[in-house]
């Protein structure tokens, strides 16, 4: 890290057991519940709030509904890695997206529902692949009855 310049060409995203980030973790196991508690104190007590995240975890949120600045409740600094002139990488804020706390928070915390029917389908088939033989019901059995 003393000479970036001269590692500014190293790049292990190729090699085996490359740690990569689980996105869908942060957002839903880490962002959201600090949104809904820290964020839903900051909020009652009409206090406006930044979160600073890089830009591939931003662009892994779901679409997030912009307003102005002077509506805004959040601001989603969001940064990246830019190579300066010596080649060095510096942590550079590359734009900010203004968005109200409730709608924010209810983007993030809640999931896309798909339909039931296409779900077990799916489930149904990951089933069958891991079975021995055919199953004999086609269809998972309701646990609670008819």
């Amino acid at each position: 890290m003393s000479d970036c310049a001269a590692h500014q060409e190293m790049d292990w995203r190729s090699e085996p057991n490359y740690p990569r980030p689980d996105f869908l973790s942060s957002s839903r196991k880490r962002l959201a519940p600090q949104l809904m508690f820290k964020g839903g104190i900051l909020n009652a007590w009409g206090k406006k709030m930044a979160v600073a995240l890089d830009s591939p975890f931003f662009n892994t949120l779901p679409h997030l509904k912009e307003t102005s600045k002077d509506d805004a409740d959040v601001a989603w600094l969001v940064y990246d890695l830019v190579a300066d002139q010596s080649g060095c990488l510096r942590m550079t804020k590359t734009k900010t997206v203004y968005t109200e706390f409730s709608e924010a928070l209810n983007t993030i915390s809640r999931p896309k529902i798909g339909k039931m029917d296409d779900f077990l389908k799916i489930l149904q088939a990951k089933v069958d692949e891991k079975l021995e033989s055919p199953p004999i019901n086609q269809t998972i059995d309701n646990p609670f009855g008819p």
